[in-house]
């Protein structure tokens, strides 16, 4: 899928912490992008499906389908496989960050997230 060059990229939220989602969203404004946000992995597939964002910052440690799971199931579903996720997480094992990239996953930051990092992570999986 390709975006106008001047359409600012749109990040969706996956995460079931409403403080979380707004440092994340307050990070992604500033730099201009358009913003998206689901508090469930369910509501986060529904929202890939019928958004087509750009990219999307998924959490892992969420009632009924966690972050692992989404993550799978957008990576290997051809209509959605090519949305690039970035896993965003408290879980910060090298275990969990080898399963996240298993799933599929693009990238793999832990929580607190370092804003400069986000945005380079973001810019790396959408070049």
């Amino acid at each position: 899928m390709q975006r106008e060059r001047d359409a600012m990229p749109r990040v969706l939220i996956v995460d079931d912490s409403p403080t979380e989602i707004v440092k994340l969203r307050q990070i992604l404004s500033k730099h201009g992008y358009d913003v998206l946000t689901a508090d469930s992995g369910e509501q986060g597939m529904e929202m890939v499906r019928a958004e087509h964002p750009d990219v999307v910052l998924m959490d892992i440690v969420m009632p009924g389908l966690n972050g692992f799971q989404a993550t799978r199931q957008l990576s290997r579903d051809p209509a959605t496989s090519a949305v690039p996720v970035i896993i965003v997480t408290t879980k910060d094992q090298e275990t969990d960050r080898l399963w996240g990239q298993r799933q599929g996953a693009k990238g793999y930051l832990t929580k607190p997230v370092d804003g400069k990092l986000l945005i380079k992570t973001i810019e790396s999986v959408l070049n």
